[in-house]
């Protein structure tokens, strides 16, 4: 029979890669729109295989509703709901006395510091998952007004296809919103994480969420950088480099 301990651990991975995922289709997205619309010569990179780059960049869009979906609808197997469903019926894997297992299982030395590190490990209680909940109810209301509809009847199925139809759901999206909705789930996880392995009070930690933010004022924390500013900052580089290689004279082959 599988322990709650690792019944938790495993939905927690999975909820690391869907949010991941999600986080990862929708800052490529922007992240191509942005550099290529500040910069003439990445425009110029891109419109030299257009069908190619309209079509990754309408993959992108797609994976995001489609992640942001399996997150939040309720019917889906593996959705944030379950996971801290499962952390609230299994309070006791928080226990001091449970991590202190898990430390001593994955360091081979853990007595010699294990007793000094569980002094200042928080051990939750049920108003810090309903605080969770609460802030997952916020981000579910958001998806389910302004993103549901879009994502069961354009992208996950063919429900609609007049024109005006689609533009009228499309006009309930707004960037910035769908940015910080997919940063939350980062946090969430991040906050879990923390707690489940090191005993730390689940706090959602603040993150920067702005494409826009986030290339005029580059993280001088390479290895602590979010997901989002790594990837962007990726992906700028990258076209930047591509573009300027492009421009180069083609040199002639040796004979």
């Amino acid at each position: 029979m599988i322990q709650p301990e690792e019944v938790f651990a495993n939905e927690l991975e999975v909820f690391r890669t869907e949010a991941e995922s999600g986080i990862q289709f929708f800052y490529s997205y922007l992240a191509v729109h942005a550099v290529a619309g500040e910069h003439k010569e990445v425009f110029r990179l891109l419109n030299r295989a257009p069908l190619f780059w309209n079509t990754a960049l309408g993959a992108l869009q797609a994976s995001t509703f489609i992640a942001l979906g399996r997150v939040f609808d309720q019917q889906s197997k593996h959705n944030v709901d379950r996971l801290l469903t499962i952390a609230q019926s299994n309070m006791a894997i928080f226990s001091k006395e449970a991590l202190a297992g898990r430390k001593r299982r994955g360091s081979a030395n853990a007595d010699d510091w294990l007793h000094e590190f569980l002094l200042d490990v928080y051990v939750p209680n049920a108003d810090d998952f309903r605080r969770l909940r609460r802030h997952v109810a916020k981000r579910r209301r958001v998806y389910e007004d302004n993103y549901r509809a879009l994502r069961h009847q354009i992208f996950a199925h063919k429900e609609i296809s007049a024109k005006e139809d689609v533009q009228a759901l499309f006009s309930k999206t707004n960037v910035r919103e769908l940015q910080q909705v997919l940063i939350f789930l980062g946090r969430l996880h991040e906050a879990l994480w923390q707690l489940y392995h090191n005993g730390r009070k689940p706090i959602l930690r603040p993150a920067r969420y702005s494409v826009k933010r986030i290339r005029e004022q580059p993280s001088t924390e390479d290895r602590g950088r979010a997901l989002q500013e790594r990837l962007t900052h990726e992906i700028e580089a990258f076209l930047r480099t591509a573009s300027n290689e492009a421009q180069q004279p083609r040199q002639p082959d040796a004979r």
